[in-house]
């Protein structure tokens, strides 16, 4: 995949543009991408909520329970599976992007070029982690979670579908990561929104059956979504061969170089495991909530489609944050690298702060977006999202931190981090309170671990300007 016609590349723009317009111009791309990308994880979960069933099937106390809510919960037990799909195609994108940038700031260009190439190898290595998930283990893995009945048949269906065809969201990630590591956050943005797009327009064709389709329900959900990411690993292909002249991404002759791999993973394996830290506490998290309420899940299910329309955007902030500090350190420009770092922190501020006002003010209103046919998540989700709510007051800081530790090649701070997050505080807290106190503590674990992060970030964010943003 070479074009000898492409431009030749110029002086990049993350060691000439004014900072603040460099962060702005990079990253707002990205937030209006993410946030349609969020758009489409809410379009999809109400799709989804909206599913009906001739079979009657009540709780405990003899309500009866609607087959949407089984779907939606059905989406969060695939959850923490999908989160190790995404972990491997993040955190080896987050090392390529480290990589390269760090190579085109230095002025290696070979080396860029084989960070782009060995990229789309080590995607489709990853590929067959998931394939073989996907065929052999999917029904083990929603049942480990506690599911049965219609929620396990729910579960089962969506995960075995996203797990084998998930080749399109491995080479979407790291194609719009290319286009990112070299400053075209504008072009990154069109494969993630085209997917998007497609997805919310696949959505209710193929759950419901429209025109002249069968009604798939729960599968239909899962072949719109890998639907959408092929048609986004189509385009993304094309942009970087014809529009990205700072790499040349080709795997004519190409031979895996252990060197290049090291260089990826030393930054790119911490993000993995982080990232699959997500995975644990999604799965444990799950296996608690069912054990006290079968619609809890549902309920965080929803909370976490809802919180993307915040964190979404912030994660695109993120994105965009690391290839210029990683640039400007490849190039000891300490100035440029502060004062882009302090700008996030401003921007990353307002983004969660929004979200907090909406989950303290109108969670009601939010639920309802989901259209279950039942009560159960306005009884159980209001107070659970206005507490949850609490974190976004200190998240803001936790993400952005995490983004310099990885662009200075320090992932293992931001493994720390997410470690004694969501498994040394989050999950202990949630049991020791769901013990307590039932469904409505469990809630209050995820400010406690919020708090304990921001202390374990600040620290660790003195010590990295001591020893290395101090010394450039």
């Amino acid at each position: 995949m070479s074009d000898n016609n492409k431009p030749k590349p110029s002086e990049n723009k993350m060691g000439t543009m004014p900072v603040g317009k460099l962060l702005i111009t990079m990253s707002l791309p990205l937030i209006i991408s993410n946030f349609v990308q969020a758009l489409y994880n809410v379009v999809d979960s109400i799709f989804v909520s909206r599913i009906t069933t001739d079979e009657l099937i009540y709780d405990e106390a003899g309500e009866l329970i609607s087959a949407g809510t089984d779907a939606i919960s059905a989406l969060g037990l695939a959850f923490p599976i999908q989160l190790v799909i995404i972990a491997l195609a993040i955190g080896t994108s987050v090392g390529v992007s480290s990589l390269l940038s760090r190579s085109l700031g230095e002025k290696d260009n070979e080396t860029a070029d084989k960070a782009a190439s060995h990229g789309i190898f080590l995607m489709a290595c990853s590929y067959l982690v998931s394939l073989s998930i996907g065929l052999f283990f999917a029904k083990a893995l929603i049942a480990g979670q506690g599911a049965t009945g219609r929620q396990l048949e729910y579960g089962t269906t969506y995960l075995r579908i996203v797990c084998c065809c998930s080749i399109g969201v491995y080479m979407e990630i790291m194609l719009e990561r290319l286009l990112q590591s070299t400053g075209r956050s504008n072009l990154s943005m069109i494969p993630q929104m085209t997917g998007a797009v497609i997805n919310c327009i696949m959505d209710p064709i193929l759950i419901f059956g429209l025109f002249g389709l069968p009604k798939m329900g729960v599968a239909g959900a899962a072949f719109a979504t890998v639907f959408g990411q092929v048609v986004a690993t189509c385009i993304g292909i094309y942009l970087n061969v014809k529009k990205n002249p700072d790499i040349h991404l080709t795997l004519r002759h190409f031979r895996p170089e252990m060197r290049i791999i090291k260089g990826i993973y030393s930054v790119g394996l911490p993000a993995i495991v982080m990232q699959s830290i997500g995975s644990v506490m999604n799965f444990g998290m799950n296996a608690i909530l069912l054990g006290l309420n079968r619609n809890a899940v549902a309920v965080f299910t929803v909370y976490y489609k809802l919180q993307s329309f915040f964190f979404m955007p912030i994660f695109g902030l993120n994105a965009s944050l690391v290839p210029i500090i990683a640039y400007n350190y490849g190039a000891r420009s300490k100035a440029r690298l502060k004062k882009a770092f302090k700008l996030s922190l401003v921007m990353g501020f307002f983004l969660l702060f929004v979200g907090f006002i909406c989950f303290e003010l109108i969670p009601g209103q939010l639920l309802r977006i989901f259209d279950t046919g039942d009560d159960s998540l306005i009884v159980i989700g209001v107070p659970a999202l206005r507490i949850i709510g609490i974190h976004y007051l200190m998240a803001w800081y936790c993400i952005l931190t995490g983004s310099v530790f990885q662009a200075l090649g320090n992932g293992i701070y931001s493994l720390i981090v997410s470690l004694l997050r969501q498994l040394l505080a989050l999950l202990p807290a949630a049991y020791i309170l769901g013990r307590i106190g039932g469904l409505d503590l469990v809630w209050w674990s995820f400010p406690i671990a919020e708090i304990i992060s921001l202390a374990t970030n600040l620290y660790f964010y003195y010590r990295i300007n001591r020893d290395v943003i101090s010394r450039i």
